[in-house]
């Protein structure tokens, strides 16, 4: 028996490209890119290491709210197959698929990743970590390709950690939600990590970190459109930055552009200005309160069944089931 598969649907034809989004984003009035562009493998292998930074509170007390709550998540799904969207390493996920197994229900798990060498690598450790446990790994947009998971083998736990629901603009978070609703059936759930609203100094220092990892992380979308699309930026001519917003209640992060200067993109035909201090938003990260968190999942028609944070109230993990 075949414990890992994996399948490709990055690139398929109809299917919105890196390209269309720098296209799309850098002649716009006010430039940005799509956070998603963040996650080639330096760019993976660089968030693992800004979840470990001191100032990065969000990956710890994920953690140990999963820590404490684990064994209870496990019986309250009764989940014999994990679908993790933004899986990376599947770093934090291990404490799930241990309380899922320690349940005697695990059967397989389902990682989502734009990654392939990603998936590859955790499908690999992970059968070696879990005898029996099968790995159906699928490369694609978690936003664009959830109509390919795997029919379920039984009771499914949707996972989507670390505050990754942050980076949508309301709207779209919403209509994301829904959209993982539309994948569950009556006996599944979600398993949802988002960030608490809290002190500015305290958010700010998380996303530009002392060492710098977080700065070069926000570049490295750079090197990606260099890379695939034949651009010519200078990394070392733009600056991280980073500030929260309290208006939006969300955390903002740019590259801004040291010099007035052009870069082209070769790919595309296109030559993009930018003025001297001219700032391209490369990631919103939005923060929650229980009333907002609440009000999202019920627009999607997701009822919250747990809720679980720290005692500093820092981050949440929740637990919704389709309405009714």
């Amino acid at each position: 028996m075949t414990t890992v598969q994996i399948d490709e649907r990055l690139n398929e034809s109809g299917e919105r490209t890196l390209a269309e989004d720098v296209l799309d984003g850098l002649t716009r009035p006010f430039k940005e890119l799509p956070p998603k562009h963040f996650y080639d493998t330096r760019g993976s292998e660089l968030f693992e290491q800004i979840c470990e930074l001191p100032e990065y509170y969000p990956t710890r007390t994920e953690r140990a709210i999963l820590h404490a709550r684990a064994a209870e998540i496990a019986s309250a799904t009764g989940a014999s197959e994990l679908v993790e969207l933004g899986a990376g390493y599947a770093t934090k996920t291990r404490v799930l698929l241990d309380a899922l197994r320690a349940a005697e229900t695990l059967e397989r798990y389902v990682p989502v990743d734009v990654s392939a060498s990603t998936v590859a690598a955790c499908a690999e450790q992970l059968v070696l970590e879990y005898p029996g446990l099968a790995v159906h790994g699928l490369v694609g947009d978690f936003e664009r390709h959830l109509s390919h998971l795997p029919p379920p083998s039984g009771p499914r736990l949707v996972v989507f950690l670390g505050g990754t629901i942050g980076n949508f603009l309301p709207g779209a978070r919403r209509r994301f939600l829904r959209h993982i609703a539309g994948q569950l059936g009556p006996d599944d759930a979600l398993l949802l990590g988002t960030d608490l609203v809290k002190a500015p100094a305290v958010l700010e220092a998380a996303y530009d970190d002392a060492a710098g990892v977080t700065a070069e992380f926000n570049k490295n979308v750079l090197h990606v459109l260099n890379r695939e699309l034949g651009a010519d930026f200078d990394v070392d001519a733009f600056d991280h930055v980073a500030f929260f917003d309290t208006e939006h209640e969300w955390i903002e992060m740019r590259l801004r552009s040291r010099a007035h200067q052009t870069v082209r993109v070769e790919a595309l035909d296109l030559d993009v200005h930018f003025a001297a201090r001219e700032e391209m938003r490369t990631e919103i990260s939005a923060k929650f309160t229980p009333a907002r968190l609440t009000a999202d999942l019920e627009a999607a028609g997701l009822d919250a069944a747990g809720f679980y944070t720290d005692p500093e109230d820092l981050f949440a993990v929740t637990l919704a089931r389709p309405a009714g």
